[in-house]
């Protein structure tokens, strides 16, 4: 058998990647389950009250309910619940929405709270020792999306999975946007991005729908914020927030990204666990999106939703007009990066190293990447002793900048005075070996470069203590002016770009874990020019910026021409030749 027959072998179970507890076996083989939970009656209620059509009881699949008894499980001392809030990622048409559906009526109107213990034989059938809830005295539940359109999936369930019995014995008044039951006492309302509207609220919970989507463009940061703070205040400290999602796109910087973020920081010993529930079932990062893997994969990876069906999904994952990325992200429920990704998030992320910053009097050598308003405008440096990168500054345009159509509207600057004051406060913390500053195509007022006067500043001020001028000779020479227009310096950083990446995947590079250069590096894509590979945004007019990215790279490239510069050898020559003094 050739090598190549070798790698195209595919098991015939193919085992997927879990996260959270809904998929774990103990060594007797069986399913996990939580020792105190709600769940029970969780499971009870929602088969009395809802149905999946008129005279079909609902029922959930396996899946569904140890979901259902892991999101409901309890502290046994404290009858509170375990988790604070929780994130629900499986792959699309899962049926997220009806189980959402079902959790926002049992919230609604069901036994949501604890109230007692149970005992043998109750009404329910809830094994004894188990919590028991009673309903919510002033229940208010939101199902809350970035659009309409994302609340309309979850909200049109509700008079089809709501039983005739369910609707007369709690009173329910089925609306569009707004339910209410018992007179007024409990509602249902779907919310979107209006996050000053709902500020001050007091949910009892929120189901938060498609957080993939919930960006700071869209005002979704903004309205998980606001989400977050009402339910911490809720009167009895139960209140939270459940989220759905389908595997997000690295780089966007969702809700869902920094949700996931967050729990690996847990899970790495990064971060403090504050009770955020993730479950979580992926595709292994092995399986291929060949015919041989997509049959066994989508198997493993639809868990008990077998209405999906396989060769629908398959003739889609093979369909040449469908972007790999997008299946993996869709179909196998995988974080993957595009296909033109100059750096995935796992191995950026792997270079990150919380234990080290830059100190006082470090040596450092510092990149300048400027514009005037489109792009961001980053400072970073690299110390010179390990290599370490940080951002010392980024500006860009704020999310919510009013638009050009908006009266009275006054187009964003980069506020030049306050990065001027960044860049002499560098000056003055580190010792500064190297400066290069870009100064970009922006042009102020009087037609001058929007940078110049004060790159001239910098050189003026600092340009004899560098070891390193940017231009050396001729009409142009510039201590820190150093234009990557000019064809030599693109020549130069595309060997600095290959470089680089190399230093990231073998682990030579390290980095302070700084969020937005996070995000530049991962939106930046390969790009081929005449000398290599070199990086660029997704397109020209994309919002995803990557002026870090180029800030980072260009602070090592310094580093290392620095490292290799002779003036920089004769320096260590003579720091090693000083006098000896002897203290008696």
């Amino acid at each position: 058998m050739t090598s190549q027959a070798a790698e195209e072998q595919v098991p015939d179970v193919v085992e997927p990647f879990t996260l959270g507890p809904t998929w774990k076996r103990g060594s007797d083989g069986k399913f996990i389950l939580p020792e105190y939970t709600l769940g029970w009656q969780a499971l009870a209620w929602t088969k009395t009250y809802l149905q999946h059509y008129v005279g079909r009881p609902w029922q959930y699949t396996p899946e569904q309910a140890r979901l259902t008894l892991w999101w409901y499980a309890m502290d046994p001392v404290t009858n509170r619940f375990l988790w604070r809030d929780g994130v629900i990622q499986r792959l699309k048409g899962h049926g997220k929405d009806p189980l959402v559906a079902t959790y926002s009526a049992f919230e609604f109107v069901g036994p949501c709270r604890f109230e007692q213990v149970a005992e043998e034989g109750n009404e329910w059938g809830v094994p004894a020792g188990q919590p028991l809830g009673m309903q919510h005295p002033a229940a208010w539940v939101q199902i809350a999306a970035v659009s309409q359109d994302q609340t309309r999936n979850t909200m049109t369930l509700f008079p089809s999975i709501l039983t005739k019995r369910a609707i007369e014995e709690f009173r329910i008044d089925l609306g569009k946007e707004i339910i209410y039951a018992d007179k007024g006492r409990a509602r249902i309302e779907a919310v979107t991005s209006s996050p000053r509207a709902l500020e001050g609220g007091r949910p009892t919970a929120v189901n938060m729908g498609e957080t993939h989507h919930w960006l700071a463009s869209n005002g979704g940061h903004e309205m998980a914020a606001v989400i977050e703070r009402n339910s911490t205040k809720s009167a009895d400290g139960q209140a939270r927030s459940l989220a759905n999602t389908n595997a997000f796109e690295p780089g966007e910087d969702s809700v869902a990204e920094q949700t996931r973020d967050a729990y690996e920081a847990v899970e790495a010993g990064r971060a403090t666990d504050v009770g955020l529930f993730y479950d979580s079932l992926e595709a292994p990062p092995e399986a291929k999106l060949t015919a041989e893997w997509i049959e066994p994969t989508l198997r493993a990876v639809r868990g008990d939703s077998t209405w999906l069906d396989i060769e629908r999904l398959k003739a889609s994952i093979l369909d040449i007009r469908n972007p790999p990325s997008r299946s993996r992200r869709f179909w196998y429920n995988q974080i993957a990066a595009a296909e033109d990704a100059w750096m995935a998030r796992h191995e950026w992320d792997a270079c990150k190293r919380e234990d080290l910053a830059l100190a006082d009097g470090d040596e450092v050598v510092m990149f300048f990447d400027g514009s005037k308003s489109d792009d961001a405008t980053g400072l970073a440096a690299c110390r010179m002793s390990d290599g370490l990168v940080s951002t010392l500054g980024v500006w860009q345009r704020p999310p919510n900048w009013p638009a050009p159509e908006t009266p009275g509207y006054v187009p964003y600057q980069v506020p030049r005075e306050d990065v001027d004051g960044v860049v002499q406060h560098a000056f003055t913390r580190f010792k500064v070996l190297a400066f290069f500053a870009d100064p970009g195509s922006g042009q102020d007022e009087d037609g001058e470069m929007y940078w110049d006067t004060f790159l001239d500043r910098w050189g003026q001020a600092h340009g004899k203590k560098l070891l390193l001028r940017a231009v050396v000779a001729g009409s142009k020479a510039h201590a820190v002016r150093w234009d990557m227009r000019d064809r030599r310096n693109q020549e130069t950083f595309t060997d600095a770009v290959k470089r680089t990446r190399e230093d990231i995947l073998q682990r030579q590079l390290v980095h302070d874990g700084h969020k937005v250069m996070r995000t530049h590096v991962i939106n930046a894509r390969r790009r081929t020019n005449a000398w290599g590979i070199t990086i660029g945004k997704e397109h020209r007019e994309s919002a995803r910026k990557i002026d870090l990215a180029i800030c980072m790279i260009g602070a090592r490239m310094l580093r290392r021409t620095v490292l290799n510069s002779p003036k920089n050898e004769k320096r260590k020559t003579a720091r090693g030749k000083g006098r000896v003094v002897v203290l008696r």
